[in-house]
């Protein structure tokens, strides 16, 4: 039994993590890969094994670096199952339809660049038919309930905390006789933080494979985070009448940004200035949020019941928009205003727009909420770069650049070594896999990971193996 590493290997985004039990091969993960837009499109396309050899797959979460390449494998053959938690299935029926369209919209705009120059027009990475054919291959299991997905594996989730429907993943390997319990984190949530309940931990790993985006980093607190997003409603709309954006995924961090703005509200202290959240897939991920109460932690379900409207996710200034014509229309706001929207990364969707429209007013404010990937337009924002490029056109940058972190759904270096450590309690586990990190970060967790008795810790590179 072996373990091959396919994504996320030092680099944060595209997970895709291949184990092989006795012949039968289960995918932990397909992602897309995020950076570069020629890497990516070819990273992505090219996926480094055959399609059709893949027995199942084994989904953490609904986030597009972890499902978002799923389509391409189902268009390259794959026809076995795809094993998630029943949230996790709901926000891919949106999500994956979501990156098709972008997918497809994408390959347009370019393939108009191309044909006037009598180049070869591409084709898009899926259609949303490629995402509907992969929705049929879900098979949903709750949390804590056993399932095999091959033969010789058995596995369940647990909470990861990390956004609704997260998981980390428990596999008891067995193969000639020999038994092994790799543990897949997931991506890892952070405690005491508000809608979901706190993350949980998996004993007696053998093996483990875990994430470290914030391996190198502390967060502010909750309450931290809340009044510096108060201070910045204040500063920029009603000191500079300018528009807050806020770029967010549009499942996790929008719900969290709308919770504690509504919590502001509700305690008097927001302004009245009206706020946008200008995402398709961000109204459709509250909805599939308002679905599954079982998720809640125990500060939601509270404040759904002392809410004014009992809705912890809405307030009277508040607006979530679908149509791209109101969309638009945000651009013609004159006043002040919060506008969240997606992505989180600046890669693509209305964000775009809006940066290109504010970017080079002074009033301005943007705040970046989530980690920015290596080569991503939110990262060339945040290291200082003027001016920029949008859909091909030069933008200058006289917007003030805020970063927040302690609204980030991913623990930090201290809650992950505390993650870990509970991991190995029980004294068996024998190796650790950073993924999912940029090599700085993978570095000094790799260092605090040793330092709290977790001796045998690897940092793979793409493409290598590790027997189990």
């Amino acid at each position: 039994m072996h373990v091959q590493f396919w994504g996320a290997a030092r680099t944060v985004t595209g997970s895709m993590h291949l184990v092989v039990v006795d012949g039968r091969r289960l995918l932990l993960d397909c992602g897309l890969f995020q950076g570069r837009r020629k890497e990516a499109f070819e990273r992505n396309r090219k996926l480094p094994f055959d399609p059709r050899g893949i027995d199942a797959v084994v989904l953490s979460h609904a986030h597009i670096d972890h499902s978002g390449n799923l389509p391409s494998l189902v268009r390259g053959g794959f026809d076995g199952p795809i094993f998630a938690t029943p949230a996790t299935r709901d926000l891919c029926a949106y999500m994956l339809l979501d990156s098709a369209q972008i997918q497809e919209n994408d390959v347009q705009y370019v393939n108009r660049r191309r044909e006037a120059r009598g180049e070869t027009p591409f084709e898009p990475l899926y259609t949303a038919a490629d995402a509907v054919d992969t929705l049929r291959r879900f098979v949903t299991v709750d949390y804590d309930r056993p399932f095999e997905p091959v033969p010789g594996v058995r596995t369940h989730f647990v909470n990861a905390g990390h956004i609704l429907g997260a998981a980390s993943v428990a596999l008891d390997l067995t193969e000639g006789g020999r038994s092994r319990r790799l543990v897949f984190s997931g991506d890892i949530g952070r405690k005491d933080q508000p809608i979901l309940k706190d993350p949980q931990i998996i004993a007696d790993a053998d093996c483990l494979i875990m994430e470290s985006t914030y391996g190198d980093r502390r967060h502010e607190g909750t309450g931290e985070a809340r009044e510096a997003l108060r201070r910045l409603v204040h500063e920029t709309c009603v000191e500079r009448h300018g528009k807050l954006l806020i770029p967010a995924f549009a499942v996790g961090r929008t719900q969290e940004i709308v919770y504690g703005l509504n919590e502001l509200w509700e305690a008097g202290r927001l302004p009245p200035v009206d706020v946008f959240v200008d995402s398709p897939l961000a109204v459709n991920a509250t909805e599939v949020l308002r679905l599954h109460p079982e998720c809640y932690d125990e500060e939601m379900r509270k404040t759904i019941l002392r809410d004014d409207d009992h809705d912890a996710l809405g307030f009277r200034r508040l607006r979530y928009i679908r149509e791209a014509a109101a969309s638009k229309a945000l651009n013609d706001i004159e006043g002040p205003a919060v506008i969240v929207s997606a992505s989180g990364m600046c890669e693509g969707g209305r964000i775009l727009h809006h940066l290109k429209n504010h970017l080079g007013d002074p009033r301005t404010t943007l705040l970046f909420v989530g980690f920015q990937a290596e080569s991503t337009l939110g990262r060339y924002i945040l290291d200082g770069n003027d001016p920029i490029k949008i859909f091909g056109d030069p933008v200058a940058v006289r917007a003030r650049i805020e970063k927040v972190d302690g609204y980030s759904a991913h623990a930090d270096r201290d809650e992950l070594l505390e993650w870990a450590s509970r991991t190995r309690d029980a004294g068996r586990l024998q190796r650790t896999f950073l993924v999912h990190g940029e090599p700085p970060a993978m570095y000094t967790l790799a260092a605090g990971l040793r330092g709290v008795g977790l001796q045998h810790v690897e940092i793979p590179e793409r493409g290598q193996v590790f027997d189990l």
